[in-house]
């Protein structure tokens, strides 16, 4: 699996607030579905994951910095990045890009750590080897 993975998405309307631009906390969503993607592209599932491992993924935390608006119709590229992986996390830097032909602008720009949890109990559980070998 590349350490770097770009997916790209388009800007919707109910992506957007009142001022036309994507509310702020929608670029946590738009990182989310980066994650998913960069997993299925690594051939984990995540439904998979807990129907046979008992385990899922959880944001413990995120951190996010934000330079330039996104608009209506604007085309993003998100970008995941492993900064860190442990035994039941991963740390990841994403970040969220205007392009524009050949201009591109970096709308935002986060720290995301993600922890690996039993479905039963949500106490901390080790990622499965089979996932960590895909993921690395």
């Amino acid at each position: 699996m590349p350490h770097n993975f770009t997916w790209t998405i388009r800007v919707y309307y109910e992506d957007t607030d009142t001022g036309g631009v994507v509310f702020y906390a929608n670029y946590l969503k738009f990182f989310e579905r980066a994650r998913t993607e960069w997993l299925r592209a690594a051939g984990v599932s995540q439904q998979a994951l807990t129907e046979l491992h008992g385990v899922m993924f959880v944001v413990k935390n995120t951190a996010v910095d934000y330079h330039a608006p996104a608009k209506l119709d604007d085309e993003l590229k998100l970008t995941v990045v492993v900064e860190r992986l442990g035994r039941a996390s991963v740390q990841f830097v994403q970040e969220a890009w205007r392009i524009n032909g050949t201009q591109r602008e970096l709308l935002a720009a986060g720290h995301i750590k993600v922890g690996c949890v039993d479905t039963a109990t949500f106490r901390p559980a080790a990622i499965p080897g089979d996932v960590l070998e895909k993921i690395k």
